[in-house]
């Protein structure tokens, strides 16, 4: 008669693993890059032109682009039927 105490912990041991397994490549898929700008960028002061019919002056502002601060010059958008500017986007 044989023990079958030898299948039993191979068994154990081989489920263990496969569970440490799981877990180790689950991991990365929860983990999320946090980025932080080392510096703020300087103040820039834009002139607002004069205002325009159907349109609307989105304003200049500072854009995280690529590891670095991009400067995004203001401009017209053009107003469309029954939206109303949200800074930034129509709504």
């Amino acid at each position: 008669m044989t023990s079958t105490k030898p299948l039993r912990l191979a068994s154990l041991v081989l489920a263990a693993a496969l569970a440490s397994g799981a877990a180790l490549t689950s991991a990365p898929a929860l983990a999320q890059a946090v980025i932080v700008a080392p510096v703020a960028p300087p103040p820039r002061v834009e002139v607002v032109p004069a205002p325009r019919a159907g349109y609307v002056w989105d304003q200049s502002r500072w854009r995280w682009h690529r590891g670095r601060y991009m400067w995004v010059p203001g401009h017209w958008v053009q107003r469309g039927p029954h939206w109303r500017w949200v800074e930034g986007h129509w709504a």
